[in-house]
């Protein structure tokens, strides 16, 4: 990568931050209240150091084989990387998930949530957890109904005793994206989760201004993906 390429890296993560503090301030929150987590998928560590070098430590990814291809190096040499967990999680991953990640954006389903109980009493330290809610029904994408959510939420506390602190929704691209964010700080209120992982490249100015605490960015950081 050339020093213009990361020169335009730098130029692009610190006008994400306006974005995002202008969001904020229109909403009457703290900057600091919202975390951007830097969607690297698709991108190698020659693209993701100049964002590191400018500042950026929390990260993104949607597969856990391709980020325990180039994440375990760039976690050695910058020790205060924190590394989200953004897309469906397999069951049978849950083991390298856990060496990798620090927070899972997509539990998604009881089988998952049994799984990662069974880790935890073999003495596996869990990430921070999200639970993915589908807010648009759609029948391709995961998530817990949001009829549902109340329960799994309750069985995760009460019977799984998993520590969950907030919710993700991805919305469906032919909608409206802010009655899907209004309805997933409205599920995270009624269940007292203060978290929110919502807002992409498109939208995540109005998911702030909706009470996201997450948004995730990355073609807007990155460009466009081959």
């Amino acid at each position: 990568m050339t020093a213009s390429d990361a020169n335009a890296s730098a130029t692009r993560l610190a006008a994400i931050r306006q974005r995002i503090a202008g969001a904020a301030r229109e909403a009457g929150r703290p900057t600091q209240d919202v975390t951007l987590v830097a969607v690297s998928k698709t991108f190698d560590a020659e693209a993701i150091v100049p964002l590191i070098d400018a500042g950026q430590r929390v990260f993104g990814e949607n597969r856990v084989q391709e980020a325990a291809a180039k994440w375990p190096a760039l976690k050695e040499k910058y020790a205060d990387i924190e590394l989200h967990l953004i897309g469906p999680l397999q069951s049978n991953k849950i083991e390298d998930a856990l060496k990798l990640f620090d927070v899972f954006h997509t539990l998604d389903r009881e089988k998952l949530a049994v799984a990662l109980v069974k880790a935890r009493d073999k003495g596996a330290a869990l990430p921070r957890l999200f639970v993915q809610v589908n807010t648009g029904g759609e029948p391709q994408k995961a998530g817990i109904a949001p009829a549902d959510t109340d329960a799994f939420i309750a069985r995760c506390r009460d019977e799984w005793k998993l520590d969950v602190e907030g919710l993700m929704c991805i919305p469906p691209l032919d909608e409206e994206p802010a009655l899907h964010f209004a309805l997933l700080e409205k599920l995270a209120r009624r269940n007292g989760l203060t978290k929110l992982s919502m807002g992409m490249s498109g939208d995540f100015e109005k998911a702030i201004t909706l009470g996201a605490t997450h948004v995730r960015v990355g073609s807007a950081l990155f460009g466009a993906r081959a």
